[in-house]
């Protein structure tokens, strides 16, 4: 009788472990969206990294919706994940449920868009700034020494975290073209506001932003374009765009390109705007190269479940200071591209020939 209550026993509590730890994660996953091509980029960045580690992962998307991501959170918990790796859609609507996640003893780094919250470990990311900077730089760069040049501001959704850094970096550096009448800013009446100031608040850049918010979606962006084309309709042979990332670039280009030559910017190098600036539509396209990024937040997870001390941080972010140390970005253009994207083997010129198929 001993024998078998001890079978019986040891039969219950290893059905029990199994539902408890036996299908365990070590890493949990949250991105935004999967209708943009950057975040299926990164699941599948993150798949070929983590498929040649020892630990399980599981990645979860939130199809742009709050309460799905916290949702996504819970399941996360519940199959007992040491590290969450989350791209919030929204940061501040993000910071209940994750923070039920620091709550739980569980790790937390923030990938790409910051949650600021104390108990949030490490902000994987690229300088936000740097890229509007970049972005900025890249217009002046073509406008030369030329004035009176028309430029069509836009920026990402002012809902999330990054958009107003963007649009901050690039203001930084445009704003003394505009001062002295490089650029005349042609669909943002606010922007006149700021005529004299280089350095923007969050506040103050989204006074600018809400005139001019492609909330990061492709129809969205469309109409706002169409309705600037018609309201604030070009005069001269060129123009010249800040469109935040790539998907806005070609909304915005096609809706003015029969009108004006259009010297735009974007972001994010997906397969689409590579293939857009090889046939010389899309002017530059800004990489941050998601293998970087999936590799520096594998070793910042990994360095947690291992108890050993993270990298030490170069910035940080929010009003909690949460570390980081930004990855390089680096701009395409036609010039570059070959070497940049080709040659580097973040695509092969067969991936860039069939996007859109």
């Amino acid at each position: 009788m001993k024998r078998v209550l001890f079978l019986v026993l040891l039969s219950v509590f290893t059905i029990s472990l199994s539902a408890c730890g036996g299908s365990q994660l070590d890493i949990g996953i949250v991105f935004p969206t999967q209708n943009e091509e950057r975040w299926i980029q990164d699941e599948a960045r993150f798949e070929s990294f983590l498929d040649d580690t020892e630990y399980s992962y599981e990645i979860l998307f939130s199809d742009g919706d709050s309460q799905i991501e916290a949702s996504n959170i819970d399941t996360l918990i519940s199959k007992g994940i040491e590290v969450l790796i989350i791209t919030p859609h929204d940061s501040e609507a993000a910071e209940t449920a994750v923070q039920k996640a620091i709550d739980e003893g569980i790790d937390v780094i923030a990938y790409d868009r910051i949650v600021d919250l104390a108990g949030v470990d490490f902000y994987v990311t690229f300088d936000s700034i740097v890229v509007g900077e970049q972005q900025g730089q890249y217009l002046i760069d073509q406008a030369g020494d030329t004035t009176g040049n028309e430029l069509y501001l836009y920026s990402g959704g002012t809902w999330e975290a990054n958009a107003p850094l963007f649009f901050r970096g690039a203001w930084k550096v445009l704003q003394p073209k505009i001062a002295d009448g490089t650029f005349v800013v042609m669909n943002a009446p606010s922007a006149a506001d700021y005529d004299d100031q280089a350095e923007l608040t969050t506040a103050e850049a989204l006074n600018i932003m809400t005139e001019v918010d492609t909330d990061w979606d492709p129809a969205a962006t469309t109409t706002l374009a169409q309705n600037h084309a018609s309201t604030y309709p070009p005069t001269g042979d060129t123009a010249y765009f800040l469109a935040p990332n790539d998907f806005t670039s070609r909304a915005i280009r096609a809706e003015f390109i029969d009108d004006v030559d259009v010297v735009i910017t974007g972001q994010d190098a997906d397969r689409l705007s590579i293939k857009s600036i090889q046939e010389g539509k899309q002017s530059m396209t800004v990489l941050k190269d998601v293998r970087t990024l999936v590799e520096n937040a594998f070793n910042i997870a990994d360095k947690l479940m291992k108890g050993e001390d993270l990298p030490t941080a170069t910035h940080f972010y929010g009003e909690n200071d949460v570390p980081a140390v930004p990855a390089e970005v680096v701009v395409v253009t036609q010039d570059n591209l070959t070497e940049v994207i080709i040659e580097s083997g973040y695509y092969t010129q067969d991936e860039i020939d069939s996007a859109g198929e």
